[in-house]
């Protein structure tokens, strides 16, 4: 078995790895709110303002994470805004890699907007808060 490898894709690749990344995040869209789907990811990565990273096992994409630099005014974190793939127990060593490239951009902390689920995974994590919503589409006039 090869070994996984773990990368972050320069803004200017993003069109030509698009359509073997799409069915990836794709896999994201239904557990989210709606506040992104799957081409306004496309618009943002490839503008830069978001961040695309691969598990490859030679030239085959084992998963896809989209992050974001959120500078808050007293500290700077990097968001995980999607993760999509199979085989998650191959791939998710990707964390320290990620936290080198955080702490390489000025981000002190990492932030992850996800299902209950990722504590039983990123045990060393902790869930400092819950992101409530409500709908307000139906009092729209």
């Amino acid at each position: 078995m090869d070994e996984i490898d773990c990368r972050l894709i320069r803004p200017d690749h993003i069109d030509d790895l698009w359509a073997d990344v799409e069915p990836h995040l794709e896999r994201c869209v239904p557990h989210s709110e709606g506040e992104l789907e799957t081409e306004d990811f496309h618009q943002l990565l490839a503008n830069g303002e978001m961040q695309l990273w691969l598990a490859m096992e030679d030239e085959e994409i084992l998963a896809a994470m989209v992050t974001q630099i959120v500078p808050y005014p007293r500290k700077r974190i990097l968001r995980i805004i999607a993760i999509g793939g199979g085989e998650m127990d191959r791939w998710l060593p990707f964390l320290p890699g990620l936290e080198e490239w955080a702490l390489e951009n000025g981000a002190t902390a990492l932030e992850c907007w996800g299902r209950k689920g990722w504590l039983r995974v990123l045990n060393d994590w902790k869930c400092s808060y819950h992101v409530l919503t409500k709908d307000l589409k139906s009092r729209m006039h």
